[in-house]
């Protein structure tokens, strides 16, 4: 019988084959965001960004094609590609929903919508009720600008408009 070999082991088995399974887990922290110029950062950093912008356009139909055309290993990209956004994302995701009572008259509902347009809202979904008496109930579900001032003076704006009766923010997020 030949002797057998034995492997040297670590804390976590034999050395060299340790499994992210028997690794003892790294403590919970919340994520601490920076806001950072991209003239400042490592060019893996602003490539990833670049790969993620082709992909999202559909310039780009796979990872593999994305990375090539941009000069960016996959594995970089797969490493980044959950932590690095444009602070654009970030902007803009705030969600509004506003209930509006209108008038029954033509060109009401025309109106406040080009204002949303005009505080550069992007209206997601409209709903709007039959007119009872004269009056029909509409809410807009609204992408908005991050800045509270915006959704301020957008409300205000329709508020004032002729032939709106009501109007109230029922929702954010």
């Amino acid at each position: 019988m030949g002797k057998q070999q034995s492997t040297p082991r670590g804390r976590y088995g034999a050395l060299g084959t340790e499994s992210k399974e028997s690794r003892p887990a790294k403590p919970e922290r919340p994520a601490t965001l920076y806001v950072v110029r991209d003239d400042i950062l490592p060019e893996a950093l602003v490539k990833t960004l670049q790969v993620k912008d082709l992909l999202a356009r559909g310039l780009a139909a796979t990872v593999h094609e994305a990375t090539e055309q941009v000069g960016l290993s996959r594995s970089a990209y797969y490493k980044y590609r959950d932590g690095i956004f444009p602070l654009s994302r970030f902007e803009r995701e705030r969600i509004v929903t506003i209930s509006i009572d209108l008038e029954h008259r033509s060109g009401v509902l025309s109106r406040v919508l080009s204002m949303v347009a005009a505080y550069e809202g992007n209206v997601l979904t409209i709903h709007q009720t039959i007119p009872l008496q004269g009056v029909a109930n509409v809410v807009l579900t609204v992408e908005t600008g991050a800045e509270p001032e915006a959704l301020t003076a957008l409300v205000t704006a329709v508020r004032s408009a002729d032939g709106v009766r009501k109007a109230v923010v029922i929702g954010q997020g």
